[in-house]
């Protein structure tokens, strides 16, 4: 089990029968599929709050506070951002899962039970996507990445 866990996490990438080439590539990838993924869901909340891009899917804007089209929204905006950035990536990203799964289980299984008959492909595709980053974390190009070199001690 812990081997498992250690694969998924991403540690086993960087065995030597990996190569550093393939652990360079895996943090690109990974880098790269947590920005357009916390972008995209950072986007959606701007569009709920504020009627950009689109505007919300109801086609009103939530007052402040409304339960739950106003703080999905919040959640999206702020933990998407954050996911986006690589900060705090692996609790935004958990989040971000956790409120996907909820607005599915909520929103989308009383009309039916398969995503492809009952709209919510968009909040099943987000909540796994969020659930393997909380996995996996926010990958080199990311200010979690930056901050935690920042912390080490300098070696001379």
């Amino acid at each position: 089990m812990r081997r498992t866990l250690t694969l998924l996490a991403g540690e086993g990438s960087r065995s030597p029968a990996a190569g550093p080439v393939m652990g360079r590539i895996r943090d690109a990838v990974v880098s790269l599929f947590r920005i357009v993924v916390g972008l995209l869901f950072a986007c959606h909340g701007a569009a709920t709050l504020f009627g950009v891009l689109g505007g919300p899917r109801g086609g009103t804007i939530p007052a402040v506070g409304e339960w739950p089209s106003w703080w999905a929204g919040v959640i999206e905006l702020g933990a998407g951002g954050l996911v986006a950035l690589g900060l705090a990536t692996r609790a935004a990203a958990l989040v971000s899962s956790g409120t996907m799964a909820y607005a599915y289980v909520t929103v989308h299984l009383p009309k039916g039970v398969l995503p492809l008959t009952n709209g919510g492909e968009p909040a099943a595709l987000f909540s796994w996507s969020f659930l393997v980053l909380a996995l996996l974390g926010s990958g080199a190009w990311s200010l979690d990445r930056l901050l935690a070199r920042a912390r080490r001690p300098h070696q001379t």
